[in-house]
């Protein structure tokens, strides 16, 4: 099947490495031109190298006000175009209502939601007909998990706001989609199974949930995101799509 990506311009943003890094090679594997961003410079110079001659990347923190227009231009100067955005960030610390400080919560707000925010204005003063803005979310959109009580606080506001993005920006012919993986095999998620003191163990009751039983890998995940943003897509907007291998059993 041809996604329709072939030459199309795509930033995609905290894709130094797991699922936006997962999400940027699935497009350029398909013919597409990335854009893609990180906090680190010699980590994004790297993931861009990588990718091969149609990737750039370039350094960017989502919590910097000036970056979104800034990102925007800089796609346009590279490849003289600019078809989709996909936002993602590194997620928020874990940790339970008690345990994460006010500075925890304005730092997540600031990057998490307010920088996905602008970004997502940034990108629909620059996006035409056609034109695509994807959020990388989580599964707390629909049910809160343990233990992640930020991202459990915020991902479900950013949701609200790129459905109403989506009822906003139809009549311009411009899509909004969010991706709402599950346990995906990343350093993130490897991580938060770590802390229970036995990450095989952690893996392995995990596992028992998922009707697949197992965990998606990186590469399913983008796969699952560059459908989503191609013009094969042309007529969703305003889902929200879970790649969680069955985790969420509600309709």
């Amino acid at each position: 099947m041809d996604l329709g990506l072939k030459d199309r311009v795509y930033l995609v943003t905290g894709a130094s490495r797991g699922l936006g890094n997962a999400a940027a090679r699935a497009l350029a594997e398909d013919g597409a031109r990335v854009v893609i961003t990180g906090r680190d410079e010699r980590r994004v110079e790297a993931a861009a190298a990588e990718l091969g001659p149609g990737a750039v990347g370039l350094t960017a923190d989502n919590a910097d006000p000036a970056a979104a227009q800034r990102l925007m231009d800089a796609a346009r100067e590279r490849f003289g175009r600019l078809d989709g955005v996909l936002i993602s960030v590194g997620g928020p610390p874990p940790g339970f209502v008690a345990d994460n400080t006010d500075e925890q919560w304005q730092s997540a707000f600031e990057s998490v939601f307010l920088g996905a925010v602008r970004l997502a204005r940034a990108a629909a003063a620059s996006l035409g007909e056609g034109g695509v803005i994807g959020f990388v979310l989580s599964g707390s959109v629909h049910e809160p998990i343990a233990g992640l009580t930020i991202s459990n606080g915020l991902r479900p506001g950013l949701a609200g706001f790129a459905k109403s993005l989506a009822d906003e920006l139809g009549p311009r012919g411009i899509r909004v989609v969010g991706v709402l993986p599950g346990r995906i095999d990343t350093d993130r998620v490897r991580e938060l199974d770590a802390l229970s003191g036995d990450a095989e163990a952690a893996r392995a009751a995990g596992s028992v949930l998922i009707p697949l039983r197992r965990y998606g890998t990186p590469e399913e995940f983008g796969r699952t995101a560059a459908f989503l943003l191609s013009p094969a897509a042309s007529y969703l907007t305003g889902v929200m799509l879970p790649v969680d291998g069955g985790f969420r059993h509600g309709f």
